[in-house]
Formats: C-alpha cells, structure tokens, sequence
C-alpha cells in the first residue's frame, strides 16, 4: 500500500471515529485522573456514598449537614475520574496483506481502533505483533502512516506459526483490541486468555473476504502460501472445495466459542462494503463498539 492509500484509509477511520468508538463506558474502570468514571472514590462531582471520618481525612470532605444532626464526623466519598487504558495489536502476517481489498480494511480498523481510542483520552498503547516477534509503536505515529513500513522489517522464525500475544506487555484492567484474521492453526483459547489476562477485556476485530469464506474454486489451481511465499498445485474438486467450507466454518466456530467463554467480544468485518456500514453491520450489534452519542 502508498502512503497515499494509508492516508485515505486512515481518513475513513477517523470518520467511522465520530460516528462509533470502542465500548469504552461500559466499563468500571481504575486508575489515574481522566474523564471516565471509575471504582474508586476521588474528587469528582458524583456523589457515593459516606463513611466514617478517619484522622488524616481530608477536612473538605466532612458532611458538616451530618455532623449537625448527629454530632458524629461522617466524609462524603465521590466516584474517582480515571483514564481508560487501551492496547491496541496488529497482526502483522503476511495473510492480513496479500489481498489489496483485505489490506485497505485491516488498515481502516487499525487505524479506527487507534484514532478511537485516543479520541476518548484513553491511555494507549500499540503493538505490532508477527509471530514470534512484537515490536512496539507510538500511537501518535499511526497519523503519519509509517506503521506498516514498520510491520514489513520484522522478522519471525517461522512467519507461519501464530502470534505469540506472550511477549507483548499488557497493562491491567485494558481494553485489549486484537486486528486480526484469525487465520492461524491451534486451540483459541490459549491466546484469548493472554487477551484477558489481570482483568483484561479483548475485542476481536476480524477482517475477512467474501472469497475466503465462500470460495468457488474449480479445476486446477496454483496457490500461494501467504506466509512463506511458497506456491502449490492442486486439483479442486467439488468434494475438496466443500471440506475447506466446512474447515473454515468450523475454525470461527471455535473462535466465536472460546470468545464466549471468556467474555470476549468478536466481530467479524467483512472487507467489500464500506467502513462505516460493515461496522455498523458487525461491530456494533457485537457489543465490540458503541455509538459515539
């Protein structure tokens, strides 16, 4: 992709960004001062609750009204301010790229994740992630569309093997948003339990193609190992093609069930229709993003 192409999908993104967002006021959240209420008490204007005075207590909180009435030291406790965290991850294998309709769209979501978490003053952080190997990227730096040149310098020992989320430092108590195909071997669950890992909420934003999930292949094909660039030759019967449907169905089935079993939030955005609408069609009814009103 040109960076003239980076910077239009990074325009889409930041359009969907006024429109939806991630789902960031359904949670309780801890932590330092910001705009999103949080579990603690704090300074804030929303009242929660009273206690009994302890020395050391600040005086401005005192109910003096209590104290009139009851002669007893009572403090007013308020619901802290906190700033959400968010950590954002890229798949970064070479399947997320091989197709230039399934790129623009892996670029508008990671750019849309980004740009909305930002947006609502999360506290953010980006990784890059291809296999074995993770490299971490300031979120500022997505406005200037060289993450990608950043993604195609890394190297992994085996670029097939799935990403191993083990490397990468997550903060607790983050929303967690993993852009990725999912089109790797292995049981989910190991790397949706590093996704939820100290009280961690992932999202899975999931681009796909219409002729990967519905391929109407006849005859003889050659094809190509997006991973290791290798090529190979094969017949495609009908029988052949009706045991790949299956095996595809049957892999997200896998995924959309281990994601339930840990409160994970999935959505699949096809790659043909526009940003806004396949988000509006996927993500949203998926609890993966909220209306920004």
């Amino acid at each position: 992709m040109t960076q003239e192409e980076l910077s239009r999908c990074h325009a889409r993104a930041l359009a969907a960004a006024g429109r939806l967002r991630l789902p960031l006021r359904s949670r309780v959240w801890k932590g330092q001062a910001g705009e999103f209420q949080g579990a603690g008490v704090g300074s804030s204007l929303d009242f929660q609750d009273h206690r009994t005075y302890v020395p050391g207590d600040d005086p401005r909180h005192i109910n003096w009204q209590a104290y009139a009435r009851t002669g007893q030291y009572t403090m007013k406790l308020y619901r802290e301010e906190v700033r959400p965290v968010v950590d954002v991850v890229l798949d970064a294998s070479e399947s997320m790229f091989f197709d230039p309709q399934k790129a623009t769209r892996v670029a508008e979501l990671f750019c849309f994740a980004v740009e909305s978490a930002r947006r609502s003053g999360a506290a953010t952080s980006v990784h890059l992630v291809r296999g074995d190997s993770t490299r971490p990227i300031p979120a500022e730096t997505i406005a200037v569309h060289r993450w990608l040149d950043e993604a195609r310098t890394m190297k992994s020992v085996d670029p097939a093997m799935p990403p191993d989320f083990s490397r990468i430092p997550f903060r607790g108590n983050a929303i967690r948003v993993l852009v990725s195909d999912l089109l790797f071997p292995g049981d989910p669950d190991p790397a949706i339990r590093l996704l939820s890992a100290r009280q961690g909420s992932p999202i899975l934003m999931v681009p796909y193609l219409q002729s990967e999930a519905t391929p109407e292949w006849t005859g003889n094909y050659e094809f190509v190992d997006a991973e290791r660039k290798s090529r190979h030759q094969h017949r495609i019967e009908p029988s052949t093609l009706r045991r790949y449907k299956e095996s595809y169905v049957n892999h997200f089935g896998l995924w959309k069930n281990a994601a339930r079993r840990h409160q994970c939030r999935m959505a699949r955005v096809a790659c043909e229709p526009d940003l806004q609408t396949s988000l509006f069609a996927e993500a949203l009814p998926s609890g993966a993003l909220e209306t920004a009103n």
